[in-house]
């Protein structure tokens, strides 16, 4: 069970290097296994220092330096599934509460400590989630749910820990929640509108704000 807290906070830290995981008659590389520790790390704009992605193309970067789930959302899958779910289970780097996908918007800044934090998308799960938690079905239900978490970025580099206080330092203007993107991208493809409404956060993730523009262009007739 995943304690949550009053105050905002940073209630685990993990880290983990690629390792090769079973997936069906293969093996792929992944480092959504990941340990929990409650030593400072230091996070840079390229990720936590001893973390690591086995599919750079899809995962790490800038853009998705840190990896953050809400201990709030542990109770409904706990639900769901029936069996517990401990920190790191999403494969995330932060277990964070009480804040959620409807409490944070694209291009927040979080103030961590010393360090600053963007919230720069939601957190798209692929297959490897299922493999994780022996659940196939879980990547879908967390597209369906938008319990999806997100990505940070780095703007201002130290160390983070469990236990360390978080508050936000600015608000985004365009207020669009983690969950309204989710929706959008998901649930809301042909809506030009919010399409152009979640392109109007310039922090959005480049990978996103490529995709939309693709989406918006063959909505207009585009190729």
């Amino acid at each position: 069970m995943v304690h949550t807290a009053v105050t905002p906070a940073i209630l685990s830290l993990q880290v983990g290097k690629p390792v090769l995981i079973a997936h069906g008659a293969k093996e792929v590389l992944s480092g959504i296994f990941k340990a929990s520790t409650t030593d400072a790390v230091f996070a840079g704009t390229n990720g936590l220092e001893g973390d690591g992605q086995g599919d750079l193309i899809n995962h790490g970067g800038p853009d998705k330096a840190i990896c953050v789930y809400s201990a709030a959302r542990y109770p409904y899958w706990e639900s769901e599934f029936g069996r517990p779910f401990l920190p790191g289970a999403f494969g995330e780097n932060l277990t964070i509460g009480p804040w959620t996908e409807q409490e944070l918007c694209i291009g927040d800044i979080v103030a961590a400590g010393e360090v600053l934090l963007q919230v720069s998308q939601p957190r798209q799960p692929c297959y490897k989630l299922g493999i994780r938690n022996e659940l196939p079905e879980l990547p879908a239900r967390v597209q369906q749910t938008g319990y999806s978490g997100f990505y940070f970025r780095v703007l201002k580099e130290g160390y983070l820990a469990a236990g360390e206080k978080l508050m936000v330092a600015d608000r985004h203007p365009a207020g669009i929640t983690v969950m309204e993107a989710n929706v959008i991208m998901y649930h809301q493809k042909d809506n030009e509108s919010a399409i152009l409404k979640l392109l109007s956060a310039k922090e959005l993730a480049a990978s996103w704000q490529e995709q939309l523009g693709k989406r918006l262009d063959k909505l207009r007739g585009g190729a």
